[in-house]
Formats: C-alpha cells, structure tokens, sequence
C-alpha cells in the first residue's frame, strides 16, 4: 500500500480534552499497517459491545418497569421515597446537625428573649394601670356611667358594666321617642 490508500484508510484520531493534537498526530503515524488493523479491529470490537449492553440495559428497563407496574409502584410513589431517603441522608450529615443545633440554640434565645420583653411589657402596662392619671381616668369613667345611670333613671347601683349602660341608655331613648297612643295599643 502507497502513502495515499494508508491515508484514506486511517481513521482520523479526537485529542481528548487536555491531549496534545501534534502528539496524537505523530503516534499513528509511527503506528505500523498490522498494528492500524488490530487496533480498528479492537475499535470494532468495543463499538458491537456497547450495542449489546444498551440492547441489555434497554431490555432490563422494560422489564423494570413491567415489574413496577404489576407491583402498582407508580411515579409519585418513587418520587416520595427518593425524596424520604434523601431527606435522610441530608438529616445524617454533620453539617446538617451543626445547623439544627444552631437554629434550636438561636431560637431557645429568641424565645427566653420575646419572653423578657413580654415581661416587661406586663410591668409596663402594669405601671400604667396603677398610674395616678389611669386612676384619675378611671374615676372620670366611673363618675360618667353614674350620672348617665341616674339620668336614665336605672336601678341599679352605679357599678354596673359599660354595655349595661349602653342597653339601657338605648332602651330610655326608644322609650323617650315612641309616641304615647302606640304604647296604649300595644297594651290592649
């Protein structure tokens, strides 16, 4: 064979990533005719087995997924356990615990700390309510449901609660705005 049938017949050679394009050019040139003819026999060889195993491998899917219909898995079902069992091994790192450790640590904080703050709060109001312009407030308030008390002509001691003297406020105005002639009807 002459240099140019050698050349037709030569199966240009991929660098792979990293590789340098001149050294794989000078390797099949130094590459003898016997061992250019092994090596695409070899080539061929390898090519017809990746057939075979994803013949094989496709064979197997089928039959996987025949197993899991008769099995009634479905793809949500192995959807969840995937999600289950990594959620497992998320929950078994270290890091994992670190963190949870932390957030527990940072919220037992933030609870002691909205606890004070409630506390304080409490004693605020507390204060407050104890306060001489609330107790001054508070007998304004009280003085205010007495004499609306007796002006609507109640009964009842001036202690009542504030929706009792609403009521009754209410009840006296209806009264004061019906017409006298009505009332004897009704009666009758």
């Amino acid at each position: 064979m002459d240099r140019s049938e050698q050349g037709l017949l030569r199966t240009p050679t991929v660098p792979e990533e990293g590789e340098d394009v001149a050294a794989t050019l000078s390797a099949t040139e130094t590459l003898s005719e016997e061992e250019q003819e092994e090596l695409r026999r070899e080539l061929a060889k390898v090519e017809e087995e990746i057939q075979t195993l994803s013949q094989v491998l496709a064979a197997k899917e089928k039959h996987l997924a025949e197993i899991k219909r008769k099995l009634g898995i479905n793809s949500l079902q192995e959807l969840k356990q995937n999600i289950a069992k990594g959620w497992q091994d998320v929950t078994a790192t270290s890091a994992y615990k670190k963190t949870s450790e932390t957030l527990s640590q940072a919220g037992q904080k933030a609870s002691a700390a909205l606890s004070s703050v409630g506390s304080v709060i409490t004693r605020k109001l507390e204060d407050v309510k104890n306060s001489p312009t609330f107790k001054s407030f508070e007998e304004k308030v009280e003085n205010l449901k007495a004499s609306t008390k007796s002006k609507v002509g109640g009964t009842k001691p001036a202690g009542g609660d504030f929706g009792e003297v609403l009521n009754s406020t209410a009840n006296a105005s209806v009264t004061a705005t019906e017409p006298p002639t009505e009332q004897t009807q009704e009666s009758l």
